[in-house]
C-alpha cells in the first residue's frame, strides 16, 4: 500500500507482529476497515495479550499458537464496521470472519473455532476468563486496554499499557467503538430509537443491546455511551 492509506507502524510494534501470510492479511484487512482509534485498540490488545503470554510462558506467547492470538486480537472488533455488519451481534460477526480467514489458510477446524469462541465472548464477563486460555488472555487484555485498575494493577501492565498508548494513540476509542456498535442499528430496516432491533444483533442482555439503550435513551448525547 502506499500514499494517505499506507500501513506504517513504528519498528517497536512491527518487529512483534507475526510473520506469515494469515496474520499479514489479517493486519491489511483490519487496517482497511476498521477506524484508527479501533485499530489502535486492537493492536494494543495484540501487544498486552502477548505480554501477559510472555510473563506467564504461555504457548500463545510463541509460533505457531502466536498467530492465533494475533489474528484474534486484530478481528476481534472488525464485526462493527460496514464491511462485516451481519444480522447477528457484532462480536459474532467478527468471529466469523477470523475463523473464515483462518480456514482459508489452511490453519485447522479446532484452531479456527478457538478464536472464534474467544471473540464471540469477549464482551461476557465471567465467562471469557475462565471458558479457555485464549479467551482468558484476550479478556484480560481488552479490559486493561480501557483502564481497568483491577486487572492492570493484578497483572502488572500499568506501565506497559502507558507505554504503548505513546505510539499507539488512544484517539477517544471509547467514543469511537460505541458509536460505531450503535450506529449498526441505524442499517436495520423500520428501526428507529423507540423500537427494539432484532434480538440476533442486540440482545437485550447483551453489551450491545445495552449500549443501544442507553443511547436510546438519551439520543442528543454527544460523549462516550453512558453504558460504555
Amino acid at each position: 500500500m502506499s500514499g494517505a492509506n499506507a500501513l506504517s507502524l513504528p519498528a517497536s510494534i512491527s518487529s512483534q507482529l507475526p510473520r506469515n501470510e494469515a496474520c499479514e492479511s489479517a493486519l491489511r484487512l483490519a487496517w482497511k476497515l476498521l477506524e484508527r482509534p479501533i485499530f489502535n485498540h486492537s493492536l494494543r490488545v495484540y501487544l498486552i495479550a502477548k505480554h501477559l503470554a510472555e510473563k506467564e510462558d504461555s504457548p500463545f506467547a510463541f509460533e505457531p499458537r502466536l498467530a492465533l492470538l494475533f489474528v484474534w486480537a486484530i478481528h476481534h472488533d472488525i464485526g462493527t464496521t460496514d464491511a462485516y455488519n451481519g444480522a447477528e451481534r457484532f462480536e459474532i460477526c467478527g468471529a466469523d470472519c477470523a475463523k473464515s480467514h483462518l480456514l482459508q489458510h489452511d490453519y485447522s477446524e479446532a484452531e479456527s473455532h478457538q478464536v472464534w469462541t474467544a471473540i464471540a465472548i469477549h464482551t461476557s464477563p465471567g465467562i471469557a476468563e475462565r471458558i479457555d486460555p485464549l479467551s482468558r488472555l484476550i479478556r484480560i487484555a481488552v479490559l486493561s486496554d480501557f483502564g481497568s485498575q483491577h486487572y492492570r494493577q493484578k497483572m502488572g501492565v500499568e506501565e506497559y499499557c502507558k507505554e504503548i498508548e505513546k505510539m499507539l494513540p488512544r484517539q477517544d476509542v471509547e467514543k469511537a467503538l460505541g458509536d460505531a456498535v450503535v450506529k449498526q442499528a441505524k442499517k436495520i430496516p423500520h428501526v428507529d430509537s423507540l423500537t427494539w432491533p432484532t434480538d440476533e444483533k442486540f440482545p437485550k442482555a447483551s453489551w450491545p443491546g445495552i449500549l443501544l439503550r442507553a443511547h436510546a435513551e438519551n439520543p442528543d448525547h454527544t460523549g462516550v455511551n453512558p453504558a460504555f
